[in-house]
């Protein structure tokens, strides 16, 4: 289903969900994709309880087998000279949510997007946010009802302790490519996540 397909990885700075995207970069190339990383500056130099940016560099470029995008610059040809089919951002903050709802482009995840969508090509999001259902909730909306942009099945994480927090089932991530790359919305949107 993915097979020959070049894949933008856009990972944001919700650290605590990067050990659940590490695997599926594994099962996006045993689909027959090639993954080119690109990341936020905040992933590059935040260090963290979940580790340090370098850290983090070294793990997503072993697990893809390509080097980091990590400037504005280098994501910029994604556009005319570089495309791919497909930007997946995952995890995607409510930051860089509300950044890309609103078409600012500061920092090399968005340049991705933006020249993506420039292409007219799918931007696919697997967001991971604490305030979704609070001042974020108007930006969710908003990237729901636009062009070529679609979301890995998302839900609340944690309903009693954060209300407003909702975070993608990650393991949904290459189904959703598969059906965003034919300009669908993977079914449900909506999920339960088990505890």
């Amino acid at each position: 289903m993915l097979q020959g397909k070049r894949i933008g990885l856009g990972i944001t700075a919700s650290h605590c969900t990067y050990d659940q995207i590490l695997p599926v970069i594994s099962e996006l190339q045993e689909n027959g994709a090639t993954v080119v990383p690109v990341i936020t500056h905040s992933v590059l130099t935040a260090a963290t309880r979940f580790g340090t940016g370098e850290e983090w560099i070294k793990r997503i470029e072993d697990a893809t087998g390509e080097k980091v995008i990590s400037t504005i610059v280098g994501a910029e040809p994604f556009g005319p000279t570089s495309p791919v089919d497909i930007m997946i951002i995952a995890p995607m903050t409510g930051n860089s949510m509300s950044k890309f709802a609103n078409a600012a482009t500061d920092s090399p995840v968005l340049m991705a997007a933006k020249a993506t969508l420039r292409n007219g090509s799918p931007v696919l999001l697997g967001i991971s946010t604490n305030d979704a259902l609070g001042l974020n909730g108007y930006n969710v909306m908003k990237l729901l009802n636009t062009k070529n942009v679609y979301f890995i099945p998302f839900g609340q994480d944690d309903p009693y302790k954060k209300p407003n927090s909702l975070i993608s089932d990650f393991t949904k991530m290459v189904p959703a490519a598969a059906a965003a790359l034919e300009h669908k919305q993977l079914q449900p949107l909506l999920i339960i996540h088990e505890k």
